[in-house]
């Protein structure tokens, strides 16, 4: 049975935790959390009034862009929690797209190193990747809740 450890061989540079690791956490970042159930799910993303609404489950989160909403709906579709997004909106498109191409690899990935099992197995297979996933991109962290900012009100120096 193909495991985890080789699916990840695989995808290579396309692991979703290590894009995380390398593209994101070095930016200044916020903390977002969702309240969402840690376990798969098929985000939809709906434009409102009011910009964009992530549906994941039962639970809407507010996004105020749709590339926010198209970043979130990746962490969202692995049951992640808290995640840290990056506070110079210029880069979440980019990112976005790049985590979408990511999870794309994963499922295909995942695809080949299903057949010839029966559903169970391939089941059990994509809830321990996903499981994977989730857990290494927690330990990566979310950041801060605020990103800090050095701003000094001093005009003069002394």
């Amino acid at each position: 049975m193909t495991g985890v450890s080789e699916i990840r061989e695989a995808i290579g540079e396309s692991w979703i935790p290590q894009i995380y690791a390398d593209r994101v956490r070095p930016l200044r970042t916020r903390a977002f959390e969702m309240d969402i159930a840690e376990r798969e799910s098929s985000p939809e993303i709906m434009d409102t009034l009011l910009g964009c609404e992530l549906k994941a489950g039962r639970v809407r989160v507010p996004c105020p862009t749709r590339p926010v909403a198209r970043y979130l709906a990746v962490f969202a579709r692995l049951g992640c929690r808290k995640v840290a997004v990056p506070y110079d909106i210029t880069q979440i498109p980019d990112l976005a797209d790049e985590f979408e191409s990511a999870w794309a690899m994963t499922e295909r990935q995942m695809a080949l190193a299903a057949t010839g099992l029966s559903p169970q197995s391939a089941g059990r297979l994509r809830a321990a990747l996903i499981r994977e996933l989730r857990t290494e991109i927690a330990k990566i962290g979310s950041g801060e809740l605020m990103p800090l900012f050095d701003t000094s009100t001093k005009q003069r120096k002394d």
